[in-house]
Formats: C-alpha cells, structure tokens, sequence
C-alpha cells in the first residue's frame, strides 16, 4: 500500500513539472505564422542607416534607429546629423511621420524631411545608453548597471 503511495505521488510530481516546463518554454498557445507578407508592408533597411535629405535635395543628416512602440509600431527615428566620420556627430529624435519616402532616379528610396540640418543640429540631442538599452537625453549620465545604496 505504502508502495502504491509513493508510486502516485512520483507520478504526480513527475507530471506536475512537466506540465510547469512546457508552460515555460511554450507559454500557452502557439504563436500565429503567417503565410504571406502584408502588401503594405517595407523592411527597416528602407529607413536604417539610410541618408535624409531636406526639401532642397541637401543632406541633413542619417537614419541611426528606428523606436518601435510596445505593439510594434514605429514612433520615431534617430538622426544622426553633423559631424565628419562620426566625429562631432548629433544623435536628435525625429517623429517617424516626419520623414516622407519618395522615390527618386530609378525607384531608389530617398528619404526627406521638412527640416534643415541647423534646425536638427539645435534640436535636443540623444545619446544610446547600451546598459539600459534605450535612448537618454545627452546631459543625462548613463547607467551602470549597479544602483546606488539606498540611505536606511
């Protein structure tokens, strides 16, 4: 009889952790594939790293980020602008509807902005804080990965 205790009880704890990791790695029910691109749909690199141009056909600066909110949709962009070879460079926010695609000689994306490059060099400017993995004002320290001890 004793026996027969011991016996359920393993099973029931054998399954019990089974059942606790499956719900870890899968966490509920599968994620949806879909089997076709959505035909309004353009990849990141039309925006990453690509080259922003005012009205005037000038360059104003680069593309460093996109923002993405919590449901995926973009909010914003980081324009990295002034500077030579990285040196003096200016990272400013930019809303993400304040880019305008076109297209230009032989349907080559163009990116442009209603915005001269002295409007965005004296805009606020940001920088990456890589511990934090977000974007912080440029006068604000970066983290450090430790918190400071709490005066109890």
């Amino acid at each position: 009889m004793a026996r027969l205790a011991y016996t359920s009880i393993l099973v029931a704890l054998v399954a019990t952790c089974a059942a606790a990791q499956a719900q870890q790695q899968g966490g509920g029910s599968a994620a949806p594939i879909t089997s076709s691109i959505p035909s309004d749909s353009v990849t990141i690199t039309h925006w990453y790293k690509q080259n922003v141009y005012d009205p005037n056909d000038s360059k104003i600066g680069e593309v460093m980020d996109v923002l993405v909110d919590r449901e995926g949709k973009a909010t914003a962009l980081i324009v990295g602008v002034g500077g030579f070879l990285g040196m003096g460079e200016k990272d400013v926010a930019v809303p993400f509807n304040a880019v305008q695609v076109t297209n230009k000689n032989n349907n080559k994306w163009y990116l442009v902005m209603n915005a001269s490059k002295d409007t965005l060099k004296n805009a606020k400017g940001f920088k990456y804080d890589r511990n934090a993995m977000t974007w912080v004002p440029e006068e604000q320290p970066a983290t450090t990965g430790t918190q400071k001890p709490s005066n109890r």
